[in-house]
């Protein structure tokens, strides 16, 4: 389960030392937040026993203040701005440009990013970085959407924003359920081996098409829920889909079994 992690981790040079330091301050954040769900604060010894790091670790991470952590991809106004403008394009494909300000009663991109962002961030701040991540095109007062989707590839940081997200929510829906502290989470894979790696590919492209209206169901719903919630509402959701495949010929000789499917939590 770890070996992605590990693999990402070498890919950018992060060292032993790094990880087992990491690994030190997530065990005492998540022991104090189990004492504190207990309705304890804990003391230094409490975590430290807890977690089975010496006293002297414990206080280090304690007294540090916080790293500089990652964007949080679901709060960015781009990525709103951009998920809004695909459920406009998928209502009216005409509307892939956009006027940059709005003529008469028409659609604007300065309206779209003002409903995306509460109004709380100036249109020309988030085109600016949707240019920059080159996800629209900008020319004769107009802009055009060239992304599919919020993915910006462009920026390792965004990226990596993005995989700390949708990993933490999903390890996160797993452990729920296998720990059984509350109701069974939506949670379901299907698995298939000892087939081509065009088959693999052309039911990755199946998926492809078939997340494309369930995206576009789900934005409607969390858009109209946004939008109605007042705004003291804290509960959040995330909804996602993944495919992996991969020749496992160099991996192991030995026999794959048929197609089998996982789930866990409620049925769709």
């Amino acid at each position: 389960m770890l070996r992605p992690l590990v693999r990402l981790a070498l890919a950018f040079g992060v060292k032993h030392s790094h990880l087992e330091a990491l690994l030190r301050d997530i065990m005492v954040d998540e022991a104090r937040r189990t004492w504190l769900e207990q309705g304890v604060e804990p003391n230094i010894s409490q975590i430290s026993v807890t977690t089975g790091l010496n006293r002297k670790a414990v206080t280090v991470k304690v007294r540090e203040e916080g790293a500089e952590d990652l964007p949080r991809s679901e709060l960015s106004a781009e990525a709103k701005t951009i998920t809004l403008w695909l459920q406009m394009l998928a209502d009216d494909p005409k509307l892939r440009r956009l006027p940059i300000v709005a003529e008469g009663s028409g659609p604007s991109f300065e309206a779209l990013a003002r409903r995306a962002s509460r109004g709380n961030v100036h249109h020309r701040t988030i085109l600016d970085e949707l240019v920059r991540l080159n996800m629209v095109s900008e020319g004769d007062g107009r802009v055009a959407l060239d992304a599919a989707g919020f993915v910006p590839a462009g920026d390792l940081k965004e990226m990596l924003a993005f995989l700390g997200d949708n990993t933490r929510d999903h390890l996160s829906a797993a452990v729920s359920n296998t720990l059984g502290a509350k109701s069974p989470l939506l949670e379901r894979s299907v698995f298939a081996g000892g087939i081509s790696l065009e088959d693999c590919e052309r039911i990755h492209q199946f998926v492809r098409e078939r997340w494309g209206g369930l995206h576009h169901d789900l934005t409607q719903e969390m858009t109209r829920a946004y939008e109605a919630a007042d705004k003291s509402a804290t509960g959040r959701i995330r909804v996602g889909i993944y495919t992996y495949y991969e020749d496992t010929a160099a991996e192991t000789t030995a026999p794959v079994p048929a197609a089998t499917s996982r789930s866990a939590g409620k049925k769709a």
